[in-house]
Order: structure tokens, then C-alpha cells, then sequence
């Protein structure tokens, strides 16, 4: 599958968010149409708007032009830790905020060999216990061996959808899934593979390069 290119200036929304935005634009219309009988409508068909008008922003997907490098970013957000990990790899927590995109792209090109849900708590994305929360847990088989990605829930961001399965080929950047609202997401670089991102720095899914080359 080929990875979408940044040219295009059209609007799109991401994949798996009509169960919240349907509803909400509806209702907001439906308001709207009572208005124009009964002002006092407008009572509630202002704050609909705004909502409306916020989640769109929220669940906003653009197109982004592939950055170069072995390991990409994949997620929007701040990089929260670079830990060693016991198995000699590296993990590269990034906090997503609320203002931040949603989707997540793939931080290299491979095979996806394993996409497990897990379940757990919904606490804060940024409190160091939020490693047992509800996560997605990503292999791919790729040139650099197996590495391993964890799509992880927070308090707010209660969904994580998966755009692909097991088995799927994919490119580097290609949109892979979802987690609604604030969240985390980490990656774990392979051993002998140092990080080229240290902790506060801002990332771009596709194109931010996190390993030194």
C-alpha cells in the first residue's frame, strides 16, 4: 500500500470515529433546525456546535509526506521517556494530548506479525503506572528484526482501533490505527539501536526520526 502524500490540501477525518462524531453533529443539526421555531434553542445549539467544531479538529487525519530514517515517529505528541529496557532494546514513550492527531502510522516498513488487545486501567497517559492501562500491542517482522509498538488507552481515550491485522504488509508511515483522544504510544527500539529523540521533544508521526542513523 502506498503512504499518502502531504500534496493533497483536502480535509480528512480519521477512520473509526463515528460512533462519537455522528451523534454529535446530528443532534447539533436537529438544534440548529429547532432554533430558527424557538430561539431558545440556541441554548443548546451553540456548546453542540463548539463540540461539533471541537471534535472535528480532534479527529482530524492529515496527509504527511514520509520524513527519512530507519525508525519514524509514531505518534504526534512529546516524547515523556527514553528508557533501556532489561532485553538490551530501547522505549521511546510519546504522550499524545488532547490537541494532538490520533492516528498512528507504522514507524517502519514490514509485516505485522501479531496486533493484541490487552485490557487494563484507564489512568492518566503521563503516570508512570499507565503501562498496565488498556493497550494494543504491535509486532512487525521487518529489515531490522522484530520490533514491538504498544498503542496504550488514557483516562480519556477509552477506544484504540486498529486499521490493520496480523498478516498485513505495511509502509512505512501508513496509517495503522487509532486511540481517541489523549493517549500514549511506545516503541521499542531493537539492541544496538540508540535513540536520536531525548525527553520534551515534539514528534510528527511519519516523519520524525527517532533513532540515530
Amino acid at each position: 500500500m502506498s503512504v499518502d502524500s502531504a500534496k493533497s490540501s483536502r480535509f480528512r477525518l480519521a477512520r473509526g470515529v463515528s460512533p462519537w462524531l455522528l451523534p454529535t453533529a446530528a443532534t447539533t443539526a436537529a438544534t440548529a433546525l429547532l432554533t430558527r421555531r424557538d430561539r431558545r434553542w440556541a441554548l443548546a445549539a451553540v456548546p453542540l456546535s463548539a463540540l461539533t467544531g471541537a471534535m472535528l479538529w480532534f479527529f482530524r487525519d492529515p496527509d504527511r509526506t514520509v520524513g527519512e530514517g530507519r525508525i519514524l515517529s509514531p505518534a504526534d505528541g512529546v516524547v515523556q521517556s527514553v528508557d533501556p529496557w532489561p532485553d538490551r532494546r530501547t522505549r521511546v514513550a510519546i504522550f499524545m494530548s488532547p490537541l494532538n492527531v490520533h492516528v498512528n502510522r507504522a514507524p517502519l516498513a514490514g509485516n505485522v506479525t501479531s496486533v493484541q488487545h490487552v485490557a487494563g486501567g484507564f489512568l492518566p497517559a503521563f503516570n508512570k503506572d499507565s503501562d498496565q492501562n488498556e493497550r494494543v500491542v504491535w509486532h512487525f517482522a521487518t529489515a531490522l528484526g522484530d520490533v514491538e509498538m504498544v498503542q496504550i488507552a488514557g483516562a480519556v481515550a477509552r477506544r484504540i482501533v486498529p486499521y490493520l491485522t496480523a498478516g498485513a504488509k505495511v509502509a512505512q508511515g501508513e496509517r495503522i490505527g487509532l486511540i481517541r483522544f489523549g493517549s500514549r504510544v511506545d516503541v521499542y527500539l531493537p539492541e544496538g539501536i540508540s535513540p536520536a529523540v531525548s525527553v520534551g521533544e515534539k514528534t510528527v508521526a511519519g516523519v520524525t526520526r527517532i533513532d540515530h542513523g
